[in-house]
């Protein structure tokens, strides 16, 4: 019988979504591990006893410094040389929703090197609301990162649930560079698995992009293609009859495999 990988979900007060992720990751084929984030920091589990990390959704700490941003400076400040000995041993991490967030503000996603800082963020959707509703995504066929190869044209069907999901480059030279540099990892798409309309309603917010990201980018991964991250919720959509409506098929699940695979 196939050794099921550990699978670290550091949970943070305010964090919601770790069920969800943790039952995602065991239907993957995963061990997965929800560990309080003061626990990794008394010592009492190691980041290093675990094959990969999934930092889960929700609102860690209430938002309250900004969405991820409490958390990300514990990563930055606490943790930061055991992810930074994960991410070189190439060990699979993923970031959703609020843990994207927190990947983008602490650094380990912050897109290509600038000298005069990072070049992206994650901030309040366009049309000033919280959106909680099903979008379409696909995954980046040139995307470099060597686990989401697994499932490289992926188009999964998945709720988003934010009110600072808007991907923003400092200037439009960034888009292109991190096009070509393979570090856009997923893509928001029409109903019909296309590209997303130039035009949209009032707000500049296309119903097919909830929160009027750049180049419709709905995530990205780091140079090493270890470190993933995303903003919508593949984790709610791991069974046909979560689907509300629309074509069958979409889920999230082989995302979740390709993940756990890489953590083999």
């Amino acid at each position: 019988m196939m050794t099921r990988p550990p699978v670290l979900i550091p949970h943070a007060s305010g964090t919601n979504r770790d069920l969800e992720a943790a039952q995602a990751v065991e239907l993957a084929g995963g061990d997965p591990r929800i560990v309080h984030i003061n626990s990794l920091r008394a010592g009492h589990v190691k980041w290093a006893d675990h094959a990969a990390i999934l930092l889960p959704g929700g609102f860690s700490y209430g938002d309250s410094l900004g969405a991820g941003a409490r958390l990300a400076l514990e990563l930055r400040t606490w943790f930061g040389d055991e992810l930074a000995v994960a991410v070189h041993k190439g060990r699979p991490i993923l970031g959703i929703c609020n843990g994207f967030q927190a990947l983008v503000k602490s650094g380990l996603l912050s897109g290509p090197d600038r000298p005069e800082g990072r070049g992206i963020t994650l901030t309040h959707n366009s049309n000033g609301r919280f959106e909680c509703r099903w979008v379409t995504l696909g995954v980046e066929p040139s995307c470099r990162s060597g686990w989401l190869g697994e499932v490289s044209g992926l188009v999964v069907r998945c709720p988003v649930a934010h009110g600072e999901g808007r991907f923003v480059a400092a200037d439009p030279g960034v888009i292109g560079t991190m096009s070509d540099a393979g570090l856009v990892a997923f893509r928001y798409l029409d109903a019909g698995a296309l590209p997303v309309e130039p035009t949209g309603p009032a707000g500049g917010v296309h119903p097919a992009n909830p929160n009027g990201s750049d180049a419709d980018i709905a995530g990205i991964c780091d140079a090493t293609g270890a470190v993933v991250g995303m903003m919508p919720h593949p984790e709610d959509h791991i069974f046909d009859w979560q689907r509300p409506s629309g074509p069958p098929g979409g889920s999230g699940l082989p995302l979740f495999k390709a993940f756990v695979e890489a953590a083999r």
